[in-house]
C-alpha cells in the first residue's frame, strides 16, 4: 500500500524544482558556470536574447544530466519498497480472509506509526536522494517532456507576438514616413527655347 508524502520539500511549494531545471543533487556552481560560458559566447542584448540563452543552459544542461532521472527513479521504487514492507495492508492479501474472525484490519494508529517509521528509514537508507521521494513524479522524463510541450507552446505564443509586433513597428514606420510635409523642391529652369 503507498501512503502519500504529507510534507513538501520546500522548493516544490514555489516551483524551484522542475524536470528541466536543477534537480536536486546536480552541482549549481557547474550550471551557473555553463550559463555565464554561454552567456560570454553568444553575447545575449536584451531580455529576449537573454531568456533565449538561459533556455539554451537550462536544455544543455539537462541533456548533460539525463543520469538524474534514473537516480530519482531508484529513490522512489527503494522508498516503494520501504512502505510496502513496512505499513500493514487495510485489505486481506486473501478475499477469503475476510470471513475468518481472527482478521481485523490495522487501525488508524497502526497506520500511522509504521507510515512515520517507514518513512524515517527510507530518509536514512536514501540520505540526499530523498528529496526526489518527496518531489513525486515531478524528475521523470514524461514529466520533462510535459514541461517541454508546455514550454513550445509558449515559445510559439511568444514568436508570433513577436512577428506582430516586428510588423506593427514596420507599419507605424511607413505610416509615419507618409506623414512627414513634403518639401516641395525649387525647381530649376531649363534651357530656354531658341526663337
Amino acid at each position: 500500500m503507498s501512503v502519500g508524502v504529507k510534507k513538501r520539500h520546500p522548493a516544490l511549494k514555489h516551483g524551484g524544482y522542475s524536470a528541466t531545471g536543477l534537480l536536486p543533487g546536480e552541482d549549481r556552481a557547474a550550471f551557473e558556470k555553463l550559463d555565464r560560458d554561454l552567456q560570454a559566447e553568444l553575447c545575449p542584448q536584451g531580455p529576449f536574447e537573454e531568456d533565449t540563452v538561459a533556455d539554451i543552459a537550462r536544455w544543455m544542461w539537462r541533456k548533460k544530466n539525463l543520469n538524474t532521472f534514473r537516480i530519482a527513479e531508484a529513490a522512489r521504487k527503494h522508498h516503494s519498497a520501504i512502505q510496502s514492507e513496512m505499513i500493514p495492508s487495510t485489505m486481506p492479501p486473501n478475499p477469503l480472509e475476510y470471513l475468518r474472525d481472527d482478521w481485523a484490519p490495522p487501525t488508524a494508529a497502526e497506520l500511522e506509526a509504521a507510515t512515520e517509521a517507514a518513512e524515517a528509514r527510507a530518509r536514512e537508507e536514501l540520505g540526499q536522494s530523498y528529496k526526489f521521494v518527496e518531489m513525486g513524479d515531478l524528475a521523470t522524463p514524461a514529466q520533462m517532456l510535459a514541461e517541454l510541450d508546455i514550454e513550445e507552446r509558449l515559445d510559439a505564443r511568444i514568436d508570433k507576438l513577436f512577428k506582430r509586433l516586428a510588423m506593427l513597428k514596420t507599419f507605424k514606420s511607413l505610416s509615419s514616413a507618409k506623414s512627414l510635409p513634403s518639401t516641395e523642391l525649387p525647381r530649376i529652369s531649363g534651357p530656354k527655347k531658341a526663337a
